[in-house]
């Protein structure tokens, strides 16, 4: 895999029912991961970290539950996600995404082993990017 550029959708605690009937319209393979799978406790340990789904047709789409505490607007909870393993590429366009740009999360390894990061480019769109960490 190169890289790869899809939806990335956030919701208000109904991630799982959401990324469900995605897959239900689309079909396909739907991995999900809890907070609570990587530490996180509480009320919040059973909402979605991250999901994705693959459909037949090639779609990608992933989703997550907004954390307390973070903004969630409906009709603003959609961020373009950019992931793969070509570190050169997506660290390059990280760097020109932020030019101009905000960065929310630099681009470093995270507790679940790839490098991530956050940046709103000039122009207020919200971007992520996943360079995969070698297996």
């Amino acid at each position: 895999m190169a890289s790869r550029l899809n939806p990335y959708l956030s919701f208000r605690d109904n991630a799982r029912q959401a990324m469900e009937f995605y897959q239900s319209v689309f079909g396909g393979e739907l991995a999900v991961n809890t907070f609570g799978e990587y530490g996180g406790e509480g009320a919040q340990a059973n909402l979605i970290m991250h999901s994705q789904l693959e459909t037949p047709s090639g779609y990608t789409i992933m989703g997550a539950d907004t954390p307390e505490g973070m903004s969630h607007n409906p009709g603003d909870n959609i961020t373009v996600s950019l992931s793969g393993d070509d570190a050169d590429e997506l660290r390059g366009y990280f760097a020109k995404l932020s030019e101009g740009g905000v960065v929310g999360v630099p681009l470093e390894k995270q507790m679940w082993g790839d490098e991530f990061g956050q940046v709103t480019d000039k122009f207020g769109i919200p971007w992520m990017v996943n360079v995969s960490s070698a297996s």
